[in-house]
């Protein structure tokens, strides 16, 4: 069975009306499975197996955000042309470089109380809350009979007694 290291991705492009045609590069082909290259294969850390692909999950597809997304000049008024060039260098160089220094000084702590946060979810989870759930699942048919001998004993005669002194009432809608 191959890892998905080795499965490549395909792009089509469905869209007929495009009369210019792109020449795009020939990527080379994967390195063979280690099982079946000469040279022996050191296996990775696996947080560094995929240092490119950071989000393979499309989780921040909405951060994708250039700077056409956020400014725009209408027909009707324009500035001049080498601020709106050095207003685009500018945007892409502090989003690119704010992002970094932000990440620099706040990835690893935030990372690590994510870690510790979802370490105490799932020790909360494991520990407590899956053993309740057992728990209860455990006496619920113990507790089922001992309700239903509770309703068939005191709330049964009561809602059957009071149907039948209700049942002789009779309504009669008329118009005068």
């Amino acid at each position: 069975m191959m890892s998905d290291e080795y499965l490549v991705e395909c792009k089509i492009d469905d869209d007929d009306d495009d009369d210019d045609y792109e020449v795009q590069k020939i990527q080379p082909s994967p390195p063979p499975p280690p099982q079946f290259s000469s040279s022996p294969s050191i296996t990775p850390q696996p947080w560094l197996i995929h240092v490119d692909i950071r989000d393979p999950c499309g989780v921040n597809k909405h951060l994708k955000v250039e700077f056409s997304d956020v400014l725009a000049e209408p027909a009707s008024t324009h500035s001049y042309d080498r601020v709106w060039i050095y207003s685009g260098i500018a945007f892409e160089a502090m989003r690119l470089w704010g992002y970094r220094c932000l990440t620099a000084l706040c990835a690893v702590p935030v990372s690590c109380l994510c870690g510790c946060l979802f370490a105490l979810l799932a020790c909360m989870h494991i520990w407590c809350v899956m053993p309740c759930i057992q728990v209860c699942h455990t006496c619920l048919p113990c507790v089922r009979s001992l309700w239903m001998s509770v309703v068939n004993i005191f709330i049964a005669p009561f809602c059957t007694s009071a149907a039948r002194c209700c049942s002789g009432i009779h309504v009669l809608f008329s118009k005068e």
